[in-house]
């Protein structure tokens, strides 16, 4: 009896403990912490946005490319507006009219997509200095506050086709990727902002708050442990050298066509260049004349927006000869010591075919090279094509073709950078639809020996065949990206790899030489440097339309080469006239550091001056 009295008096003394400590927990509760009030006074829960900063993009020196310039979105919670407040000086202090202020709040609430305890934009894009002119009076606007955005900025009015620029998704990229995108974000519209858009994006995070019944914000929920942190963008390393950039661009001022520069030993891109271009600055997401800007580029004539770099497909004339002399000698058709006579055009039948200019007999690829003999190189398209036969002319064609393909030629590099364009070097299936019941022969097709006819190249494939040619058989993809900053994140492995062009480096002696010729005593002599070899080849695209387009394609040094280089410049006449100096200025630019001697300065003064769009 007394064990179960004893039984009794404990749990009782339990039951009063525990009474006691939920009557103190809720004192606590009620009385002491104000959060437990909040959360009783809240009637729901909001997620806020917070925007990670883009990625910044890095030359090949840690020089900045591109970064981000603070912007700010103005909320509003319809409901939480105060009648009485001063939208004078409100209106006054963010530099709009009345008009719009009314407009901005007239929603249609009964859509879904709207309203009034719910935070919506006002106003989106105020500057850093209008947000400081703001923010000392933004307690007097009750209902408004306040969202950080970052916007790009360009240090330097450069480099627009590379960069590209941001804008606001639309629809289609809304429904398509929902959980990375919402209205009003930003994404990479063109250029390396649109190829590497995964990697500047960033995380958005997210913060979550307690809202009563007139949207209010009580307080963060839960003590803020649900909420996550935005995490900021990858920073691109490029490969692009910014003062060789600057430089080029200053160069190709007043004309039309696309200079692109290659290290040959990384594939890595020096410089990318499309004239006529434009400042990025133009194009950035806080210009208030964005639109008025895009539409004046849009209609210009020249086509600044488009990238001549990458996406115009042009005859690459006599820069095929160096390669179509590769592809012959490996095919075991052209003995490096041939001779084939010249006298003054290509002759066939006893009938004139194709022209070429006054040079001495050509009694060696060198040589053929260096005069940039027509006749000679006709000659050997031909005994490519009839290699098994005159009247078989499919498979020398179709072999020479998929020798082209190795270089890199009539199919897209796979550039880390969009609206790549893949040229053409037709197959005999071309040929053979196009003379349906015809038998075509090589005498048909001759203008493909030179570069002409259906050959068509972008300048990034001129750039990387000139890259192969310096590397004696060899190349990597080009590509901009060679890293990342403040990450162990590595670059695409396709971006390290040799790709082989089947020739035996041997052949590529008497090629290089021959460009070497070319330099110092042929038709490439404006891009001859004293201290440095450089070895190219011009030429002279034919323009059914107007003036032809003035070409050349070069390395330096010839041992051992550090660049690679490519300009195409349209409606400038003669390969040697402005694309071999111009080519031969950047390449002392960037070896050297300047341009040195009276004489090349004076070249430099002509090319700077140079307008060119005055011609078609």
């Amino acid at each position: 009896m007394e064990a179960k009295s004893s039984r009794l008096t404990y749990i009782q003394t339990l039951f009063f403990v525990a009474a006691l400590i939920l009557v103190g927990k809720a004192m606590h509760l009620q009385l002491l912490d104000p959060s437990f009030r909040k959360e009783a006074d809240a009637v729901a829960i909001e997620n806020y946005t917070k925007y990670p900063s883009r990625g910044m993009i890095y030359d090949r020196n840690g020089k900045l490319l591109v970064h981000n310039n603070p912007m700010y979105d103005l909320l509003v919670t319809y409901n939480q507006i105060d009648p009485d407040m001063d939208t004078t000086l409100f209106c006054r202090l963010l530099q709009i009219d009345r008009d719009y202020f009314i407009k901005a709040l007239q929603k249609d609430w009964r859509s879904g997509r709207f309203s009034k305890s719910v935070p919506f934009v006002f106003l989106s894009k105020i500057s850093a200095a209008a947000f400081a002119r703001f923010q000392e009076y933004l307690y007097k606007f009750p209902g408004f506050e306040i969202q950080l955005r970052n916007a790009r900025e360009y240090p330097l009015p450069v480099a627009a086709h590379l960069l590209g620029y941001i804008r606001e998704v639309n629809k289609t990229e809304v429904d398509a990727q929902p959980e990375l995108y919402t209205p009003g974000d930003y994404i990479g519209a063109n250029g390396l902002e649109y190829s590497y858009e995964n990697e500047l994006r960033g995380q958005k995070g997210f913060s979550i708050v307690l809202k009563d019944n007139l949207g209010r914000i009580v307080g963060p929920y839960r003590q803020g442990n649900q909420d996550t942190r935005a995490e900021s963008g990858l920073d691109l390393l490029t490969s692009i050298d910014l003062p060789l950039q600057e430089y080029g661009e200053q160069l190709m001022r007043n004309k039309r066509g696309g200079i692109v520069a290659i290290d040959p030993k990384t594939g890595g891109i020096l410089a990318f260049i499309s004239t006529p271009t434009y400042d990025p600055n133009e194009l950035t997401i806080t210009n208030n004349t964005r639109g008025d800007s895009y539409s004046k580029l849009l209609q210009n004539p020249h086509k600044p927006l488009f990238n001549r770099a990458v996406m115009a497909q042009y005859p690459p004339g006599s820069l095929f000869k160096p390669i179509l002399s590769l592809i012959a000698m490996q095919m075991g058709v052209l003995d490096p010591d041939r001779t084939i006579r010249c006298g003054g055009a290509y002759f066939s039948g006893g009938q004139r075919l194709t022209g070429c200019h006054g040079h001495p007999t050509c009694t060696s690829v060198s040589m053929a090279i260096q005069h940039s003999c027509n006749a000679y190189f006709v000659t050997v398209f031909r005994d490519v094509v009839d290699k098994y036969g005159f009247y078989k002319p499919q498979p020398g064609l179709d072999t020479l073709h998929a020798y082209l393909q190795k270089f890199g030629l009539g199919q897209k590099l796979g550039v880390d950078f969009p609206g790549e364009k893949s040229g053409n070097f037709p197959a005999s299936s071309f040929f053979d639809k196009w003379y349906k019941e015809d038998k075509w022969n090589s005498v048909w097709i001759r203008s493909l020996g030179i570069g002409q006819g259906e050959a068509l190249a972008t300048n990034i494939q001129l750039a990387n065949a000139a890259a192969a040619i310096a590397n004696r058989g060899w190349f990597i993809t080009p590509h901009f990206v060679s890293g990342y900053r403040n990450s162990n994140r590595k670059i695409d492995p396709k971006y390290t790899q040799k790709h082989f062009t089947g020739i035996d480096p041997v052949f590529f002696g008497p090629v290089v030489d021959g460009m070497a010729g070319a330099v110092n005593a042929g038709t490439a002599r404006r891009a001859s440097i004293p201290d440095i070899q450089v070895c190219g080849k011009t030429g002279t695209a034919e323009n059914p339309h107007g003036e032809d387009h003035s070409i050349f394609f070069c390395f330096a040094p010839k041992e051992n080469p550090k660049i690679a280089i490519a300009v195409y410049i349209e409606n400038a006449g003669f390969g040697g006239t402005y694309a071999t100096p111009i080519a031969g200025l950047m390449i002392e630019k960037f070896l050297k550091g300047e341009i040195r001697s009276d004489e090349r300065k004076y070249l430099e003064k002509r090319m700077l001056e140079a307008n060119l769009l005055h011609l078609k």
